[in-house]
Protein backbone atom coordinates (compact mmCIF):
# COMPACT_ATOMS: atom_id res chain seq x y z
CA UNK A 1 0.00 0.00 0.00
CA UNK A 2 1.38 3.40 -1.01
CA UNK A 3 2.14 6.02 1.62
CA UNK A 4 0.72 9.38 0.64
CA UNK A 5 3.30 12.00 -0.43
CA UNK A 6 4.22 14.54 2.22
CA UNK A 7 5.27 18.15 2.53
CA UNK A 8 6.67 20.27 5.37
CA UNK A 9 4.84 23.18 6.98
CA UNK A 10 6.45 25.21 9.73
CA UNK A 11 8.93 22.41 10.32
CA UNK A 12 6.17 19.78 10.67
CA UNK A 13 5.77 16.91 8.22
CA UNK A 14 2.23 16.72 6.83
CA UNK A 15 0.58 14.52 4.21
CA UNK A 16 -0.37 16.44 1.07
CA UNK A 17 -3.90 15.11 1.55
CA UNK A 18 -5.60 16.42 4.69
CA UNK A 19 -8.73 15.06 6.36
CA UNK A 20 -11.62 17.51 6.22
CA UNK A 21 -14.39 17.57 8.81
CA UNK A 22 -17.47 19.27 7.32
CA UNK A 23 -18.88 15.87 6.39
CA UNK A 24 -18.22 14.61 9.93
CA UNK A 25 -19.72 17.54 11.80
CA UNK A 26 -22.62 18.74 9.66
CA UNK A 27 -21.78 21.53 7.21
CA UNK A 28 -22.81 20.12 3.87
CA UNK A 29 -23.21 23.39 1.96
CA UNK A 30 -26.21 21.61 0.44
CA UNK A 31 -29.27 21.84 2.68
CA UNK A 32 -30.35 21.94 6.30
CA UNK A 33 -31.76 18.43 5.85
CA UNK A 34 -28.34 17.17 4.74
CA UNK A 35 -26.67 18.91 7.69
CA UNK A 36 -29.09 17.23 10.08
CA UNK A 37 -28.45 13.83 8.51
CA UNK A 38 -24.69 14.20 8.94
CA UNK A 39 -25.06 15.32 12.56
CA UNK A 40 -27.42 12.45 13.35
CA UNK A 41 -25.50 9.77 11.46
CA UNK A 42 -22.00 10.48 12.68
CA UNK A 43 -20.66 9.77 16.15
CA UNK A 44 -17.09 9.23 17.37
CA UNK A 45 -17.19 5.57 16.31
CA UNK A 46 -18.34 6.19 12.72
CA UNK A 47 -15.82 9.00 12.31
CA UNK A 48 -13.01 6.85 13.74
CA UNK A 49 -13.80 4.14 11.17
CA UNK A 50 -13.19 6.68 8.38
CA UNK A 51 -10.01 7.92 10.08
CA UNK A 52 -8.75 4.31 10.11
CA UNK A 53 -8.75 4.29 6.31
CA UNK A 54 -6.83 7.56 6.05
CA UNK A 55 -4.24 6.29 8.52
CA UNK A 56 -3.67 3.16 6.40
CA UNK A 57 -2.20 5.44 3.75
CA UNK A 58 -0.26 7.72 6.09
CA UNK A 59 -2.83 10.51 5.87
CA UNK A 60 -2.43 11.58 9.48
CA UNK A 61 -3.57 15.21 9.72
CA UNK A 62 -7.07 16.57 10.25
CA UNK A 63 -8.40 20.09 9.78
CA UNK A 64 -11.42 21.45 11.58
CA UNK A 65 -12.97 23.38 14.45
CA UNK A 66 -12.69 22.44 18.09
CA UNK A 67 -15.20 19.63 18.64
CA UNK A 68 -15.63 17.11 21.45
CA UNK A 69 -17.12 14.59 19.00
CA UNK A 70 -14.17 14.94 16.64
CA UNK A 71 -11.58 14.79 19.42
CA UNK A 72 -13.12 11.58 20.79
CA UNK A 73 -12.95 10.05 17.30
CA UNK A 74 -9.34 11.13 16.85
CA UNK A 75 -8.29 9.59 20.14
CA UNK A 76 -10.11 6.34 19.33
CA UNK A 77 -8.44 6.09 15.92
CA UNK A 78 -5.01 6.92 17.38
CA UNK A 79 -5.28 4.25 20.06
CA UNK A 80 -6.55 1.63 17.64
CA UNK A 81 -3.87 2.30 15.01
CA UNK A 82 -0.97 3.28 17.23
CA UNK A 83 -0.44 6.43 15.16
CA UNK A 84 -0.66 10.10 16.09
CA UNK A 85 -2.90 12.48 14.13
CA UNK A 86 -1.84 16.10 13.70
CA UNK A 87 -4.59 18.57 14.58
CA UNK A 88 -5.02 21.68 12.40
CA UNK A 89 -7.56 23.70 14.37
CA UNK A 90 -9.57 26.63 12.98
CA UNK A 91 -11.04 28.51 15.98
CA UNK A 92 -13.10 31.69 16.05
CA UNK A 93 -12.90 34.19 18.89
CA UNK A 94 -13.81 37.72 19.96
CA UNK A 95 -12.22 40.46 17.88
CA UNK A 96 -14.33 43.23 19.43
CA UNK A 97 -14.76 44.16 23.11
CA UNK A 98 -17.82 42.89 24.94
CA UNK A 99 -18.00 39.35 23.59
CA UNK A 100 -18.52 36.22 25.69
CA UNK A 101 -15.73 35.66 28.20
CA UNK A 102 -15.20 32.10 27.00
CA UNK A 103 -14.54 33.45 23.50
CA UNK A 104 -11.71 35.76 24.47
CA UNK A 105 -8.64 34.92 22.33
CA UNK A 106 -6.44 33.84 25.22
CA UNK A 107 -9.05 31.40 26.52
CA UNK A 108 -9.80 30.03 23.06
CA UNK A 109 -6.11 29.45 22.28
CA UNK A 110 -5.58 27.80 25.69
CA UNK A 111 -8.44 25.42 24.87
CA UNK A 112 -7.07 24.66 21.41
CA UNK A 113 -3.76 23.58 22.92
CA UNK A 114 -4.76 21.99 26.20
CA UNK A 115 -8.04 20.27 25.37
CA UNK A 116 -7.80 19.70 21.62
CA UNK A 117 -4.01 19.18 21.29
CA UNK A 118 -3.62 21.49 18.29
CA UNK A 119 -0.31 21.62 16.44
CA UNK A 120 -1.54 24.30 14.03
CA UNK A 121 -3.88 27.11 15.09
CA UNK A 122 -5.40 28.96 12.14
CA UNK A 123 -8.04 31.59 12.96
CA UNK A 124 -11.19 30.79 11.06
CA UNK A 125 -12.39 32.74 8.04
CA UNK A 126 -15.04 34.43 10.19
CA UNK A 127 -12.18 36.08 12.10
CA UNK A 128 -9.52 36.44 9.43
CA UNK A 129 -11.68 37.99 6.74
CA UNK A 130 -13.30 40.37 9.21
CA UNK A 131 -9.82 41.70 10.02
CA UNK A 132 -8.71 42.04 6.39
CA UNK A 133 -8.64 45.71 5.36
CA UNK A 134 -8.83 46.27 1.62
CA UNK A 135 -8.10 49.99 2.00
CA UNK A 136 -4.73 49.57 3.73
CA UNK A 137 -4.07 46.06 2.36
CA UNK A 138 -3.35 44.75 5.82
CA UNK A 139 -4.83 42.30 8.32
CA UNK A 140 -5.58 44.25 11.48
CA UNK A 141 -4.18 43.03 14.83
CA UNK A 142 -2.75 39.90 13.22
CA UNK A 143 0.57 40.11 15.05
CA UNK A 144 -1.20 40.15 18.41
CA UNK A 145 -3.01 36.91 17.66
CA UNK A 146 -0.07 35.07 16.11
CA UNK A 147 2.04 35.96 19.15
CA UNK A 148 -0.59 34.46 21.47
CA UNK A 149 -0.64 31.32 19.33
CA UNK A 150 3.16 31.02 19.40
CA UNK A 151 3.24 31.56 23.18
CA UNK A 152 1.15 28.42 23.57
CA UNK A 153 3.45 26.31 21.43
CA UNK A 154 1.21 26.18 18.38
CA UNK A 155 2.04 27.09 14.78
CA UNK A 156 0.02 30.02 13.39
CA UNK A 157 -1.66 30.15 10.00
CA UNK A 158 -4.69 31.83 8.48
CA UNK A 159 -7.96 30.40 7.19
CA UNK A 160 -9.62 32.58 4.59
CA UNK A 161 -12.21 32.78 1.84
CA UNK A 162 -10.74 36.05 0.58
CA UNK A 163 -7.95 35.69 -1.99
CA UNK A 164 -6.60 39.04 -0.78
CA UNK A 165 -5.76 37.62 2.64
CA UNK A 166 -2.88 35.58 1.28
CA UNK A 167 -1.55 38.57 -0.66
CA UNK A 168 -1.80 40.95 2.31
CA UNK A 169 -0.22 38.51 4.78
CA UNK A 170 2.68 37.88 2.44
CA UNK A 171 3.25 41.61 1.91
CA UNK A 172 3.14 42.17 5.67
CA UNK A 173 5.59 39.30 6.19
CA UNK A 174 3.11 38.06 8.74
CA UNK A 175 4.17 35.44 11.28
CA UNK A 176 2.18 32.62 9.71
CA UNK A 177 3.39 29.35 8.24
CA UNK A 178 0.50 28.39 5.97
CA UNK A 179 -2.86 29.45 4.53
CA UNK A 180 -6.23 27.76 4.07
CA UNK A 181 -7.81 28.81 0.77
CA UNK A 182 -10.92 27.68 -1.11
CA UNK A 183 -9.98 26.22 -4.50
CA UNK A 184 -12.06 24.13 -6.88
CA UNK A 185 -12.79 23.83 -10.59
CA UNK A 186 -16.37 25.05 -10.16
CA UNK A 187 -15.38 28.31 -8.46
CA UNK A 188 -17.74 27.34 -5.62
CA UNK A 189 -17.64 29.92 -2.78
CA UNK A 190 -14.65 31.61 -4.45
CA UNK A 191 -14.75 35.40 -4.64
CA UNK A 192 -12.82 35.82 -7.90
CA UNK A 193 -12.21 33.66 -10.95
CA UNK A 194 -10.48 30.33 -10.50
CA UNK A 195 -7.42 31.34 -12.53
CA UNK A 196 -6.85 34.31 -10.23
CA UNK A 197 -6.89 32.09 -7.15
CA UNK A 198 -4.58 29.61 -8.88
CA UNK A 199 -2.06 32.37 -9.47
CA UNK A 200 -2.32 33.55 -5.85
CA UNK A 201 -1.63 30.02 -4.62
CA UNK A 202 1.27 29.70 -7.06
CA UNK A 203 2.84 32.93 -5.78
CA UNK A 204 2.16 32.40 -2.06
CA UNK A 205 5.26 32.57 0.11
CA UNK A 206 4.02 29.74 2.33
CA UNK A 207 2.39 26.36 1.60
CA UNK A 208 -1.35 26.52 0.98
CA UNK A 209 -3.96 24.08 2.31
CA UNK A 210 -6.70 24.08 -0.31
CA UNK A 211 -10.27 23.24 0.72
CA UNK A 212 -13.53 22.23 -0.99
CA UNK A 213 -11.89 20.50 -3.98
CA UNK A 214 -15.19 18.83 -4.92
CA UNK A 215 -17.20 22.02 -4.39
CA UNK A 216 -19.14 20.36 -1.53
CA UNK A 217 -20.23 17.46 -3.73
CA UNK A 218 -20.99 19.48 -6.86
CA UNK A 219 -18.04 17.96 -8.73
CA UNK A 220 -17.32 14.28 -9.33
CA UNK A 221 -14.16 13.19 -7.51
CA UNK A 222 -12.21 12.56 -10.71
CA UNK A 223 -13.05 16.04 -11.98
CA UNK A 224 -12.40 17.98 -8.80
CA UNK A 225 -9.28 16.10 -7.73
CA UNK A 226 -7.70 16.03 -11.20
CA UNK A 227 -8.00 19.82 -11.33
CA UNK A 228 -6.53 20.64 -7.94
CA UNK A 229 -3.69 18.12 -8.00
CA UNK A 230 -2.57 19.37 -11.41
CA UNK A 231 -2.71 23.10 -10.62
CA UNK A 232 -1.09 23.41 -7.18
CA UNK A 233 2.57 23.23 -6.17
CA UNK A 234 4.36 20.25 -4.63
CA UNK A 235 4.39 22.03 -1.26
CA UNK A 236 0.61 22.60 -1.25
CA UNK A 237 -2.13 20.37 0.14
CA UNK A 238 -5.69 19.29 -0.61
CA UNK A 239 -8.29 18.86 2.13
CA UNK A 240 -11.00 16.28 1.41
CA UNK A 241 -14.16 15.58 3.38
CA UNK A 242 -15.72 12.11 3.22
CA UNK A 243 -18.82 10.53 4.73
CA UNK A 244 -17.90 6.83 4.67
CA UNK A 245 -14.77 4.64 4.76
CA UNK A 246 -15.35 3.71 1.11
CA UNK A 247 -15.43 7.40 0.11
CA UNK A 248 -12.18 7.94 1.97
CA UNK A 249 -10.46 5.02 0.23
CA UNK A 250 -11.77 6.07 -3.19
CA UNK A 251 -10.54 9.65 -2.73
CA UNK A 252 -7.11 8.49 -1.58
CA UNK A 253 -6.64 5.93 -4.37
CA UNK A 254 -7.81 8.38 -7.00
CA UNK A 255 -5.44 11.04 -5.67
CA UNK A 256 -2.50 8.63 -5.68
CA UNK A 257 -3.20 7.70 -9.31
CA UNK A 258 -3.47 11.35 -10.34
CA UNK A 259 -0.27 12.34 -8.55
CA UNK A 260 1.58 9.44 -10.19
CA UNK A 261 0.19 10.38 -13.62
CA UNK A 262 -1.54 7.01 -13.83
CA UNK A 263 -4.93 6.41 -15.39
CA UNK A 264 -7.30 6.24 -12.38
CA UNK A 265 -8.32 2.69 -11.56
CA UNK A 266 -11.21 3.24 -9.14
CA UNK A 267 -14.26 1.09 -9.79
CA UNK A 268 -16.96 2.88 -11.76
CA UNK A 269 -20.59 3.23 -10.74
CA UNK A 270 -22.92 0.68 -12.31
CA UNK A 271 -26.49 1.56 -13.23
CA UNK A 272 -29.08 0.00 -15.57
CA UNK A 273 -28.73 2.90 -18.00
CA UNK A 274 -25.06 1.99 -18.54
CA UNK A 275 -25.60 -1.73 -19.10
CA UNK A 276 -25.12 -1.37 -22.87
CA UNK A 277 -21.58 -0.06 -22.28
CA UNK A 278 -20.34 -3.30 -20.72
Amino acid sequence: MSEFPRTTVGGVSLPRLLIGTNWFLGWSHTSLAKDKWIQTHHNPQTIAAILDVFLEYGVDAVMGPTSDKLEAALQEAEQRNGKAITRIVTPHFNIMPGGPAESEPERVFDTCKEKYHATFCMPHQAVTDALADRMTKTIRDLGKYTALIRERGMIPGLSTHMPETVVYADKMEADVETYIQIYNAAGFLMQVEVDWVQRIIQNAKKPVMTIKPLAAGRLMPIVGLAFVWNTIRDCDMVTIGTTTPDEARESIELSLDLLARRMPQVELQKTRSKSSLS
